[in-house]
């Protein structure tokens, strides 16, 4: 595994979502409460940013045209499509958002 620290976990509100990129992907980074999801941030009908779409439980609803996307497995659960975006594991240390990135994406982020 190849964490990243992201930022401090009070620098994303209660039932909100931030954006962060690594290298070239953009990820949205949400706070459930108990815990932290992250997803890559393009809603794959048409880009929409998905960090600023509303927390339904644990999907989020893309804030241009209404997809509601599973944050534990990034499929599209409404309408029912057979496409998905990437997830990202999530840990918290030290106060501190920590996401996995694949290797390939790490290589990215240091260039």
């Amino acid at each position: 595994m190849s964490w990243i620290r992201i930022t401090p976990t009070a620098n994303i509100p209660l039932r909100e979502g931030r954006a962060v990129k690594i290298g070239e992907r953009e990820i949205a980074v949400f706070n459930l409460g108990d815990r932290f999801a992250a997803i890559e941030n393009k809603c794959p009908h048409s880009g929409g940013p998905l960090c600023d779409g509303i927390l339904s439980g644990d999907t989020v609803v893309c804030p241009l045209h209404g997809w509601r996307i599973s944050l534990e497995t990034g499929n599209v659960v409404k309408p029912e499509v057979p496409v998905r975006v990437a997830t990202f594991e999530t840990r918290v240390a030290g106060g501190v958002i920590l996401i996995d990135v694949p290797a390939a994406q790490e290589k990215e982020a240091a260039a």
